[in-house]
């Protein structure tokens, strides 16, 4: 692996990609501690003693939000327009038809995506000012103003903006999805917390916990990894005197096609409305959400269906089988025993439905694996399964793209 970090630093290209990425992401890591003027930090501790729904937001920023930083509301406001917009190009035709336009038609709805973002981030903003004043944040020599307020208002909601602005820079230009790789750095900078409080158990809790986290880290890349290999055989073709074709291969699907995005969908998808609840100042609103926060059965159920839900949702976003068997038509191969067309259509939608469930459900029992040990057998587990989900998965994708970028060049690759 050190041969293979020495090559990929001896391209150029990459070189400057790791480089840029590595930028970014300090750019990131330093606005999350550059506080916003006029609040008092000190006085929204209580905030996160009880945990609750801002402890788990607040692991999303990277501890920005604790900070009361100009990146406090991280890049929750853009995932959660991303869900919206996906779900919308469903039920709004112009969006579906934008969408099938190809590269222009996803620029306009990324430009959608990117406004709906500033108008939910403005509407959090404004939400946290009057809870951040609801914790005394604001003491009588420096009491909220007009001007304060809109000054706030507008540094929370451009950070935001340009949290978006800097994880688009990455994908761009750098190496792997900005977007996962901000969460990614936002959560592997809680480590060293989370680290400090294991130890501080007895020896047989953390060797425990040691052991418990290298099985779920290997279960997680052994599901993320595995694949169903459908057989494809290619007809011969006969173009003058040359023969084409006639070779066997294989269609992958994997058991987890769609990856880490439907944990963090369903986290945000539920974080959102418990968020603005506790926003509110309405005692009753509050109450609710705290009956329903992240500690809560409810809760838990609720993530779960999510969960399922957005894993199929996403496979067939990233998996069409009526396009894969036309292609296969198109270019001569066929699935033995299948006849191509509609059948080979359906044969694949059913593979994949079956597949597709067990690592939906795999996903939802990582997430509540944290969950289980506490409350089944009052172990404190540090590291959230949807933190762990996240960080591996993330890693796996930046380490593929990665090797991508290095067999172009004939290097020998990270993964073998």
């Amino acid at each position: 692996m050190l041969q293979s970090l020495l090559n990929a630093w001896r391209l150029p290209e990459l070189r400057k990609k790791l480089l840029f990425t590595a930028l970014i992401i300090a750019i990131y890591r330093l606005g999350c501690y550059i506080p916003v003027p006029g609040v008092s930090v000190s006085s929204i501790e209580g905030m996160f003693a009880s945990g609750g729904v801002f402890d788990f937001y607040n692991l999303f920023s990277g501890g920005g939000l604790q900070r009361v930083a100009i990146f406090a509301m991280g890049i929750m406001p853009y995932i959660t327009a991303s869900i919206i917009m996906q779900l919308l190009t469903m039920v709004i035709p112009r969006l579906e038809q934008l969408m099938k336009e190809g590269e222009a038609g996803q620029k306009k709805v990324n430009q959608y995506t990117r406004y709906f973002t500033v108008v939910l981030a403005l509407i959090e903003a404004i939400g946290f000012v009057f809870l951040f004043r609801s914790y005394g944040a604001f003491p009588p020599d420096a009491p909220l103003t007009p001007l304060r307020f809109f000054l706030i208002v507008m540094t929370l909601t451009v950070g935001t903006a340009l949290v978006m602005w800097l994880g688009e820079l990455i994908t761009q230009r750098g190496i792997g999805n900005g977007i996962s790789l901000m969460i990614f750095a936002s959560i592997v900078s809680r480590l060293p917390s989370g680290l400090q409080k294991l130890f501080n158990l007895n020896a047989a809790y953390w060797i425990g916990m040691a052991i418990i986290a290298v099985v779920v880290v290997a279960a997680i890349i052994y599901v993320t990894e595995g694949q169903r290999r459908i057989p494809v055989q290619y007809a011969k073709r006969v173009v003058g005197r040359k023969v084409y074709g006639g070779q066997s291969t294989y269609l992958p699907l994997r058991i987890n096609m769609a990856g880490v995005i439907p944990v963090i969908f369903a986290s945000s998808v539920l974080l959102f409305p418990v968020t603005l609840a506790q926003m509110t100042p309405w005692s009753w609103a509050k109450s609710l959400a705290n009956a329903i926060g992240p500690s809560s059965w409810w809760y838990i159920v609720v993530e779960v269906i999510l969960i399922v839900a957005f894993t199929y949702f996403y496979t067939a976003v990233q998996f069409n089988p009526i396009d894969q068997a036309d292609n296969l038509k198109k270019y001569g191969g066929f699935i033995p025993g299948i006849r191509p067309g509609r059948p080979t259509a359906a044969y694949l939608d059913r593979v994949l439905t079956r597949i597709t469930f067990p690592g939906a459900m795999f996903l939802a029992a990582i997430v509540l694996l944290p969950t289980g040990l506490y409350r089944g057998l009052s172990i404190p587990f540090y590291f959230g399964g949807t933190s762990l989900l996240i960080v591996i998965g993330v890693a796996l994708d930046t380490m593929k793209q990665m090797e991508a970028q290095l067999l172009m060049r004939h290097y020998e690759g990270f993964l073998k």
